[in-house]
């Protein structure tokens, strides 16, 4: 899941290839192709020629979906997987009644990571994608907070989930996989008053 992947920005977005090149935590490349190590055979990116404001119409199955171009005389845009990870952290966490993300043993040790000076937690803590040229999966370990409806909480989150990638990177959302590991349920040691008066 290491290899820079090349997906295409939403048009619908109302954005052109020049605005979208600004978010934060993209990954943008402008090179004539992929490399070997990138395991892409030489020609096989996908070339489309563009109509003055940055999109293009393509025939077939896809002819539907106008978006913004990828590959231009410029050169090329690519997204890491990191960045999918970091979109779909982010975007799990802005959901209320979501706690925290990951499994037990990651939890601690993002606790002792984030403690570490010069150090910042990592919004993909509990994340895994798979990203291919236009679509992505997610899978999601979730902890979340007492008293909130989980049926619930897993549909919010996997809307906020697909509605981000798909607007920040123009990749199509596959699935979006979601196992609640925990609940929290506050302080979850009692407070130590004396024993004896």
């Amino acid at each position: 899941m290491t290899t820079t992947t090349r997906t295409e920005a939403a048009a619908d977005s109302g954005q052109d290839a020049a605005a979208a090149r600004g978010g934060p935590g993209q990954t943008w490349s402008a090179h004539s192709g992929p490399s070997a190590s990138q395991g892409a055979p030489a020609g096989s990116g996908d070339r489309y020629e563009g109509r003055g404001n940055g999109t293009s119409e393509r025939s077939g199955a896809m002819a539907r979906r106008t978006s913004t171009e990828l590959v231009t005389a410029q050169g090329r845009t690519s997204i890491s997987d990191s960045v999918v990870r970091k979109i779909a952290g982010v975007a799990t966490r802005e959901v209320s009644g979501v706690h925290d993300l990951g499994t037990g043993g990651t939890r601690v040790m993002g606790t002792f990571r984030s403690r570490l000076p010069g150090t910042t937690p990592s919004v993909s803590q509990g994340v895994a994608v798979e990203v291919g040229e236009r679509q992505a999966a997610v899978d999601l370990d979730v902890v979340c907070e007492y008293g909130v409806s989980i049926v619930d909480l897993s549909q919010a989150v996997r809307r906020n989930v697909v509605d981000s990638i798909e607007q920040m990177t123009g990749l199509e959302v596959t699935e979006v996989n979601i196992a609640v590991d925990d609940v929290y349920i506050g302080d979850e040691e009692p407070e130590q008053g004396p024993r004896v008066q």
